[in-house]
Order: C-alpha cells, then structure tokens, then sequence
C-alpha cells in the first residue's frame, strides 16, 4: 500500500471539503454516486473519500485487506477533486468522533460537512458519541435505496429537528455552524457492498 494515503490530504484555508467515511468493502459505484452528488450539490472544492480500517458496528470476518478496498475505491473515484485516503489508520483511529475531533484540530479555517447515505441514517444513533459528530459539523444525508423515509423516522432527525437545512440550501451547508445537517434527494444506486459480498460467496 502506498503510504501517501496514511497521510491527511492537505487542504488550503476558505475551502469546503466533504468527508465521506466507511468501510467500503467492496467500494461501488453506488458510493461513486454518494462522492459525485455530494460535491455537485454542496459545491465542495474537495472530498476525502475516508476508508477505514474497520467498522466497530459491524464483524471483520469478511473485512477485505486495507489495500485492496483503497485500490478499488482509487479505481471507481475519476473526479480529481476525490482524494482517496486512509489517514485513520495511521492515527488507529475507530470512532468517528475522534476522526472529525482530529480533522478539526488539523485544519481551522477550513469548512468541513460529513456525508453519508442514508441508510447509515438508521443507525447512526448507535455510533460512538454521535451527538457530538453532529455537534463537530454540518451533515449531508444523501438518499439510498429503501432509505428515502429514514430522514423523518431516525433518532437523528427527531433530535436535531431544528437544526434542518432545506434541500435548496444544500450548497450553503458547509459554511453553517453545526449542528445542521440536510437530506438530498437524488439518482440512487441499488448497489450495495453487502450484495456484492454475498454474490462472491455465491
């Protein structure tokens, strides 16, 4: 593995950058959609497509090697404005909490927002201190497959009802104090990395 990627991407002051974390095993294009529609829509200068080394929810039985998913997520990721990294590792970094503690502590002056799809939505009240990630930095919730409803049923929604951004004001999102976050609507990809697992056993 090349060990550029266990370096954080630089980033000048005034930018806006997404941060769009996971596992990614396999990462496919329904991820590549995610990265696109989140740079269009929320006028991003650049996007940290975040692979991690594991995901502290989920067993790492059929975890494939660090390496091989950065490879693939490199190969799908044609935007020159996605950079692949895998910064966490170096730092042993599980939670994402203590990531974006990290990212934030390494680059004021620069505008940040998490990204993720929705169907991390459910769930995403059984992350480690996920009131404080919303309170770190604005969110963007990017429509899934059989996610669409989660934006108004899920803990975080409920919870941070009054810190929702219109759709419309997507591309002001990253320049907002958290907490705030959106739900954008969008294409979608009914590709899923669980799918593509089980197609491999098949």
């Amino acid at each position: 593995m090349n060990r550029s990627y266990l370096t954080m991407p630089h980033v000048e002051k005034g930018m806006q950058v997404g941060l769009f974390g996971g596992s990614f095993n396999p990462p496919h294009a329904g991820h590549s959609l995610v990265a696109e529609i989140a740079l269009r829509r929320l006028g991003l200068d650049r996007l940290w497509w975040m692979v991690t080394p594991g995901n502290p929810l989920k067993s790492g039985r059929d975890l494939a090697p660090l390496a091989e998913r950065l490879r693939l997520a490199e190969a799908i990721s044609t935007n020159p404005r996605i950079q692949v990294t895998a910064f966490e590792a170096a730092h042993r970094l599980r939670y994402t909490a203590d990531t974006l503690a990290l990212v934030k502590a390494r680059n004021p002056g620069v505008d940040f927002v998490w990204i993720m799809g929705a169907d991390n939505l459910r769930d995403f009240h059984r992350w480690q201190r996920w009131r404080q990630i919303a309170m770190t930095f604005p969110i963007a919730v990017i429509d899934r497959p059989g996610a669409t409803l989660s934006f108004l049923s899920s803990v975080l929604a409920k919870t941070f009802d009054y810190a929702r951004v219109d759709e419309a004001d997507a591309s002001r999102l990253a320049r907002m104090k958290a907490p705030a976050w959106t739900f954008i609507h969008g294409p979608r990809s009914s590709l899923s990395s669980t799918l593509l697992r089980a197609a491999r056993k098949a």
